[in-house]
């Protein structure tokens, strides 16, 4: 099952030099992240900078990617937050701006016991009509959304996908086993593997710059060629490597290759502070030994 696609970008959110939302920069990278294998996109994530954009402006951005892609994609938008009333209105903004699924993250920083967590996305869950993900990554939130929890949480008829950034690949397997819950990995080192064990697909940071090429890692794997597809997700763990694991955000370092290439991005957000020059030279030339494109 498969409920928002299968190879999925956790899109940036483009700025203007001057740090205002780059509504028209957000839909050309939408139209060409999905003209080139993205069949979701998942907007006010993490890596969209979620934290320091507006309500106003994650409406905008669902808006104006849907007219970009049309219904050549689905849109997940990120609704989460630590305050259930206020993700209940983010998740029915997104609705009303055109989402077709929301990414609801645990509640962070109160770090609230199990039955509080669940109580938090039964009432998003029945807020609207839209299908959620629920986004378990504890090493930001600081709290897990736990195996029984999860389970609980599956019978609801709009809970019907989680993005996986626990690492705990054992958990995922048995949830998927007991469950109709379609799993995406959330960490692109997983994207094969967790595939491979039965998963949806992937929501990946690194599809901002290299699309084409997470996709054909999920292709092959699906034409039966095992090899190639191992080989494939080989070949990105360089730059996957320096995207996700070298220290920075992810939104950092893939900013800094999307400005590199010429294509939208714009400054990051405060707190967040752009890439050095020796970072961004090591990402570029890691982009042009996987593509052959300078």
């Amino acid at each position: 099952m498969t409920p928002f696609g299968r190879t999925l970008c956790a899109m940036i959110t483009p700025f203007t030099p001057a740090g205002a939302l780059d509504l028209e920069g957000a839909g050309r990278l939408a139209d060409r992240l999905v003209t080139r294998g993205c069949d979701g996109l998942v907007l006010s994530g993490t890596t969209g900078e979620s934290p320091t954009t507006t309500d106003a402006e994650k409406a905008a951005l669902i808006t104006a990617v849907r007219e970009a892609v049309g219904t050549r994609a689905t849109i997940v938008a990120g609704v989460g937050t630590p305050d259930t009333a206020h993700t209940v209105t983010l998740a029915r903004e997104a609705e009303r701006a055109g989402a077709d699924g929301l990414l609801v993250v645990a509640p962070y920083y109160s770090r609230p016991p199990q039955d509080a967590i669940e109580a938090h996305f039964l009432r998003v869950a029945d807020s609207t009509g839209l299908p959620l993900a629920l986004y378990d990554i504890p090493a930001r939130t600081g709290t897990r959304i736990e195996p029984g929890t999860l389970l609980r949480l599956a019978e609801h008829p709009r809970i019907v996908a989680v993005k996986d950034c626990s690492y705990d690949f054992l958990a995922a397997q048995k949830l998927m086993s007991r469950t109709d819950l379609a799993y995406y990995a959330g960490c692109d080192e997983h994207n094969l593997a967790l595939y491979a064990v039965g998963g949806a697909g992937c929501v990946s940071t690194v599809a901002n710059v290299v699309p084409e090429h997470v996709r054909a890692v999920l292709d092959a794997f699906d034409a039966g060629e095992t090899a190639r597809a191992a080989h494939l997700q080989q070949r990105m763990t360089p730059l996957i490597e320096a995207v996700m694991s070298n220290g920075l955000p992810g939104t950092v370092t893939a900013k800094a290759l999307l400005t590199t290439l010429g294509l939208p991005a714009g400054p990051l957000r405060p707190p967040l502070m752009p890439a050095d020059r020796l970072t961004t030279e090591g990402l570029r030339a890691l982009h042009e030994d996987l593509t052959g494109v300078g």
